[in-house]
């Protein structure tokens, strides 16, 4: 998923997970840069930045040094550095969301002081730079299972990040008339302490150039018994791959690419272009000409045309709105011959043509609701299901129960060994129903059930809702848990209860 959980680093400290890097001029005033990045997966409505990390966006002026099968960009200096580094929360007053502060260091030393999830963002005294760093709704979207180039609705929907924003006057910061094409990466760095007894902090925690660097093309699941390269990559210096391993790096590169130039059983690609795909790809870094327009469709125009062997006509880079994994995988599968779209055409919320566009943050209640009907009457089905220890459900192993009553706890054991906490919140004899708010084990927040049992005709129907905010994990994977949990429990029901004819 672009450069979401792209490592077994980034798995285990998401809040330093770069997922994605955006490089285009501003739709409201051409004049100027954006380059924004996103942090942490599935981030939930409460998710803050961390505090002992530097999140970096970084630009060098770009050279070129070979085109067609000789491909190669040349970065440049001096490196320009924009870097964010957060503050701890501040308290807040009671029923408020706690403050958190931030500061942006731009490449000259100079500061601005920001607050997070502030929309109008903050401006230098001159206005040539201004920054933004808050929760936004998930721009990227996933619409195929890729291991069987199978469409497949959008992956990520109604998931979350947190982005950081640098947007500038280009003429002032850039100089375009040295030259107007530029490479952008992101970084997040430990903010350096003094050193522990054992081992040091790694020189980098995660970086992004190009989507999907990590996990479509060094670590292509078509590629079965390969080891998975992606935190040696996250370690190496962006602009600077080690010599050392970039043999391993570019066979990785070329084997997969060629995996997936057959994944349509055509072969479009000979083995140089192969080659010189794999080198361009190497080189990577977001690559943005700041003279020419920058569309929802010139992701990646430049590189393909210096591949081509002739000039670029836009701006490449990477707007909010590209369908990037489309272009991508058009490019790779069948090197343009037709074009392939994927099961969605939009993210969840598209971005906007006004700071700081990204959309605003999903803050929308999912629901899910199962119910099934049984031929048994209403008590009967409740005098099995009624109770808080749901010990009849197949795909619990053991149930273990604290308390009684309202705000008894529930520890779930599952079959497949996972445990779930959750607390009786109501409890309707009469009515046969019962309320409880989930407490651990289900990655989503404000995460409410309700069962209950109704009459109809000479039987009964058994109904199983739950709302609940995602965070944590992308949101289809709390449906399918949920789903799976509240189906399979209906489902059972039919056995022992028959179903009305």
């Amino acid at each position: 998923m672009s450069d979401h959980v792209d490592g077994p680093r980034q798995i285990g400290d998401p809040a330093a997970d770069l997922t994605d890097l955006f490089a285009f001029a501003s739709p409201a005033d051409a004049g100027r840069t954006v380059l924004a990045a996103n942090v942490f997966p599935s981030a939930g409505t409460q998710a803050m930045f961390s505090n002992a990390i530097d999140h970096a966006i970084v630009v060098r002026r770009l050279a070129i040094a070979g085109t067609g099968e000789q491909t190669r960009f040349r970065p440049g200096d001096p490196e320009l550095r924009f870097s964010f580094r957060f503050d701890v929360l501040e308290r807040a007053a009671a029923g408020k969301r706690p403050v958190q502060r931030g500061t942006c260091t731009l490449p000259g030393g100079q500061t601005i002081r920001f607050v997070v999830d502030d929309e109008k963002g903050a401006s230098s005294a001159d206005g040539t730079y201004r920054v933004f760093a808050g929760l936004r709704s998930d721009p990227f979207y996933l619409a195929w299972i890729v291991g069987e180039m199978k469409k497949f609705p959008n992956l990520l929907q109604h998931d979350n990040v947190l982005s950081f924003l640098i947007e500038f006057d280009t003429g002032r910061v850039l100089e375009p008339a040295k030259g107007s094409l530029f490479g952008v990466i992101a970084e997040t760095i430990p903010i350096p302490k003094p050193g522990g007894f054992i081992g040091h902090d790694p020189p980098r925690i995660d970086w992004v150039g190009r989507p999907e660097q990590t996990n479509m093309r060094l670590n292509n699941n078509g590629l079965a018994g390969t080891d998975d390269l992606r935190d040696l990559w996250n370690q190496q210096t962006p602009f600077a791959i080690s010599e050392e391993f970039m043999p391993l790096f570019r066979k990785r590169m070329v084997d997969s690419l060629k995996n997936w130039d057959l994944r349509d059983g055509k072969a479009d690609w000979s083995p140089a272009a192969l080659a010189a795909n794999a080198s361009m790809f190497l080189d990577d870094f977001m690559v943005i000409d700041v003279a020419k327009p920058t569309t929802d469709t010139s992701h990646l125009e430049i590189e393909k045309s210096m591949l081509a062997g002739r000039p670029h006509q836009t701006g490449g880079g990477r707007t909010v709105n590209a369908d990037v994994i489309d272009i991508l995988l058009t490019w790779m599968v069948n090197h343009d011959r037709e074009f392939l779209q994927g099961g969605s055409t939009g993210a969840t919320k598209p971005g906007t043509s006004a700071f700081p566009y990204l959309a605003a943050p999903n803050a929308e209640l999912q629901n899910l609701a199962f119910s099934v009907d049984l031929a048994a009457p209403p008590e009967q089905v409740w005098a099995l299901i009624g109770g808080f220890g749901g010990d009849w459900h197949p795909l619990i192993a053991s149930v273990k129960l604290t308390g009684t009553g309202v705000g008894q706890l529930r520890t779930i054991e599952t079959i497949d060994g996972k445990q779930i906490i959750e607390r009786l919140d109501a409890m309707d004899d009469r009515q046969r129903s019962y309320r409880y708010t989930s407490i651990a084990g289900i990655p989503a927040t404000d995460y409410t059930g309700m069962l209950d049992v109704k009459p109809k005709g000479s039987g009964s129907s058994v109904e199983w809702r739950v709302q609940y905010m995602p965070g944590g994990q992308p949101d289809i994977i709390v449906k399918t848990i949920s789903s799976t949990l509240l189906k399979s429990g209906l489902d059972s029901l039919k056995p022992r209860f028959g179903v009305p004819r």
